[in-house]
């Protein structure tokens, strides 16, 4: 008797996982990345327009170089900003020289040395403005110091007018020391016209207490800016103009600008 043959019983449909149509639609991109693939590789470049051929690399490399770090890269890191010390002479301390109409030099010298602080602050230079025994003064550490200060108020002579400017007698980097004094020099000169007192040039200046007290890694430098006396109007009324001078005399010595000789007029 024939054995009658029994199948096995077939699975429903409800019981069959179904495919999404993101599994479908990953399935066609990757066919397609495959013969866009091999299509690139085995047909010659000249048979693509220049755009198309280039556009088709970058799709295909792009996103696979954006993910491979690159080998010894250095990582980008941002300067420090330089640092400049302004004291504002006698602030802090005593009035300077005092003018028969009421004029201090202290207030004087503050003008001048906010407006150079402003000035370079917003070119980026982290700038203190400092009092004439400042306690910061100790150790103090920076690219450039430069104290501002203004001469007596008494008419000497006609030969007293002009600005001075010294650094440290005995500096531990008497080049550099040199170069801001020469930046100071001329860039002030140039931009306000008046003339250099060298003669004038004091020990108080020379031997001023800030060089003894600051690191010996800063490079200073005092400037007297004129004489409360002749050069009464330019120091008061046009502080702007002072200012500047000392500005680009210390822009000159951080970015070390070239010092070309120059005539600098003298009395």
């Amino acid at each position: 008797m024939e054995q009658p043959v029994i199948h096995p019983p077939k699975q429903s449909g409800a019981n069959r996982p179904s495919k999404s149509p993101l599994f479908y639609l990953q399935v066609i991109i990757s066919v397609a990345f495959l013969l866009a693939t091999l299509y690139t590789a085995w047909t010659p470049a000249n048979l693509f327009p220049d755009s198309l051929f280039n556009k088709l690399s970058q799709a295909f490399t792009s996103p696979l170089q954006a993910n491979i770090p690159t080998p010894n890269s250095p990582t980008s890191t941002s300067r420090p900003h330089p640092r400049v010390g302004i004291v504002a002479g006698h602030w802090g301390n005593d009035s300077g020289a005092v003018c028969s109409n009421g004029t201090t030099e202290a207030k004087v010298n503050l003008e001048i040395a906010t407006r150079v602080k402003e000035v370079l602050s917003a070119q980026g230079y982290d700038v203190d403005l400092l009092k004439e025994f400042d306690s910061r003064l100790t150790g103090y550490q920076a690219t450039v110091l430069v104290s501002i200060h203004a001469d007596s108020c008494e008419y000497i002579n006609d030969q007293a007018t002009g600005f001075k400017v010294a650094a440290a007698m005995s500096s531990t980097y008497p080049e550099k020391a040199a170069r801001l004094t020469n930046c100071l020099r001329t860039r002030y000169a140039s931009v306000t016209g008046m003339s250099f007192h060298p003669g004038s040039v004091t020990s108080d200046m020379t031997s001023y207490h800030a060089f003894d007290e600051i690191n010996n890694e800063t490079t200073a430098a005092i400037i007297e800016v004129g004489f409360l006396n002749l050069d009464y109007q330019i120091l008061t009324q046009h502080p702007e103009v002072i200012s500047d001078g000392i500005t680009q005399g210390i822009l000159c010595f951080v970015r070390n600008e070239d010092i070309s000789p120059e005539n600098t007029p003298t009395p």
